[in-house]
């Protein structure tokens, strides 16, 4: 990720925060310098250094940080993920807006680490979707990839969807397609579908993909079957950490789940901070 793209977010994240200045800082020294370190409670997968180093790089240009882990990393309870050194007023500014990015990013990275270990030896392609927190995308799909799951679409710019109001606006299926065609030549179609009926008509007209909308285990099956090659199979809607694996069984490519990025749980971090003497 473009380090440009990274001091954006973080300024923006700093602006929110700080404001017009920190004035409970503003009880210590201006000179005041500090280490610190930041220790991780609980299992999970680290992500989110570059934008947890750009927070305090902001702050106090003249900070150090050293890291045990690297971003994908899997941490114990306990475990030190880093030290670091600056001014104590940039570090006590900073620390929330630090662990904030840091402890979201982590929390998506071990959720995406969790359904990637429940398929990854069954060779099926686990995407995440545009359920994410607003103005993280690019952010939470960085760590969903640190957590081995892969992207689906960054957004609507850069790959076509065809859903179910679109279908009603277009006045068909087929009508969709034909539209995506002629409006965007060279780029793969996909197309989302409720039933068989629709993966039918789908496939007909020449679909690319064909995302399969909460369909049970045993549609899933047909599907497949009635497919036969013909396009990529993607499954979508209630997927859970208990039923992916019966769901890659059935023969899909593709298995899309909102939940690596919209019901993340932050991980739990802590950030200690030791006034040098």
């Amino acid at each position: 990720m473009k380090d440009t793209y990274i001091q954006d977010a973080v300024k923006r994240a700093l602006a929110e925060d700080v404001g017009k200045g920190d004035i409970t800082a503003r009880l210590i020294p201006e000179a005041q310098q500090a280490s610190a370190r930041v220790i991780c409670r609980e299992q999970a997968v680290i992500c989110g250094q570059a934008w947890f180093d750009e927070v305090f790089r902001q702050l106090d240009p003249a900070f150090s940080v050293s890291w045990a882990v690297q971003d994908g990393d899997p941490v114990n309870p306990g475990q030190v993920l880093c030290n670091l050194k600056g001014n104590c007023r940039a570090l006590l500014t900073g620390e929330r807006t630090a662990l904030n990015f840091l402890q979201t990013l982590s929390g998506t990275a071990t959720r995406a680490r969790q359904f990637h270990e429940r398929v990854r030896d069954l060779g099926i392609t686990v995407l995440d979707t545009r359920k994410t927190l607003p103005g993280l995308r690019r952010e939470q799909k960085y760590a969903v990839r640190c957590g081995g799951c892969s992207n689906h679409r960054a957004g609507l710019y850069d790959a076509i969807l065809i859903k179910e109001n679109h279908i009603q606006a277009c006045g068909s299926i087929g009508g969709a397609i034909g539209q995506a065609r002629r409006a965007s030549p060279g780029l793969p179609v996909e197309v989302e579908v409720e039933n068989l009926t629709e993966l039918t008509e789908a496939l007909a007209h020449g679909a690319d993909i064909v995302l399969l909308d909460n369909f049970p285990e045993e549609e899933l099956r047909r599907a497949v079957k009635l497919n036969k090659g013909r396009a990529r199979l993607e499954a979508s809607g209630g997927i859970t950490l208990e039923n992916i694996r019966a769901v890659a069984a059935t023969g899909v490519d593709l298995i899309s789940v909102g939940a690596l990025t919209k019901d993340l749980q932050a991980v739990d971090l802590s950030m200690r901070i030791v006034i040098d003497r």
